[in-house]
Order: C-alpha cells, then sequence, then structure tokens
C-alpha cells in the first residue's frame, strides 16, 4: 500500500469527485477535510458551481493539468464512467471512498496504470498528517 501512497501523494493537486455543498454529506466533509491540511483540492460535481466558496469543476476533464490524484466519493457506476475521463486526463492515482469502489472500477483503473486505493477511507489514512507540508515526512515513516 506504501507505494500507491507515495504515488497518490505523489500530486501537486487533488480534485474530490463528488465534493457537495451540503456540509453534511461526506463529498464536502472530505473536501475540507483535504483543503484545511493545505492541500491543493478542487471539488468535481456537474450539479454545482461552488463548493465551499470555491470554484466546482463539472467534470474531471475541466481540471487544472496538476492534479494526478482524484478521490472519489460518488456511486460505483459513476466512479466506472468517470475513470475514463480520468484516463484520458492523464490522472495516475485515484482513491476510492467507501462505497464508490467496484471490482469493476478497480479492475479498470489497474489496467489502465492508476494507482488504485479502495477498502480505506481518506481522512482515517491521513489522520496523522499535521498539513500537506508535513506529508513527505510522514510517508517516508509508512509501512
Amino acid at each position: 500500500m506504501k507505494q500507491f501512497l507515495e504515488r497518490f501523494f505523489s500530486s501537486r493537486a487533488y480534485a474530490v469527485v463528488g465534493a457537495s455543498e451540503n456540509r453534511e454529506k461526506y463529498g464536502n466533509i472530505v473536501y475540507r477535510y483535504l483543503r484545511d491540511k493545505k492541500f491543493t483540492v478542487y471539488p468535481v460535481n456537474p450539479n454545482h458551481t461552488t463548493v465551499e466558496g470555491d470554484k466546482c469543476y463539472a467534470k474531471v476533464s475541466d481540471l487544472p493539468a496538476d492534479v494526478k490524484s482524484v478521490v472519489f466519493i460518488v456511486p460505483p457506476v459513476r466512479t466506472e464512467r468517470i475513470l475514463r475521463e480520468c484516463k484520458a486526463k492523464g490522472i495516475t492515482a485515484v482513491w476510492m471512498q467507501p462505497g464508490a469502489e467496484s471490482n469493476d472500477a478497480v479492475r479498470y483503473a489497474e489496467e489502465n496504470g492508476m494507482a488504485a486505493i479502495y477498502d480505506a477511507c481518506v481522512m482515517v489514512v491521513l489522520s496523522p498528517v499535521q498539513s500537506y507540508d508535513h506529508l513527505n515526512t510522514w510517508l517516508a515513516r509508512a509501512k
């Protein structure tokens, strides 16, 4: 798992697919969590123009080029569809939050050269990380 974490966190910017304006939904909670830890993170949701006051992107293909890692917080059928956009965009790593993954999604990501993380919550894994600035120190200690 360490190699997948290193690859995921090697991105200069991240996206949260399924980010929401609703502060009770996990898409919003994860987005705020990453942003509060000083990650450069972009929300993706075709139903919003902003999330937490930040510009929201309608689709992965609209994201800035420096986004190479994406967190999915959508139903598996949407994850499977959006992974094709990720491939076309050059996304190299994906994190499928619990409930966003499927066998087909994991297989597609792996067959297309993406590091695929699933069966783990990004907030739980990152809980010891104080900020993006401390990420490399934490990764060096990860097993």
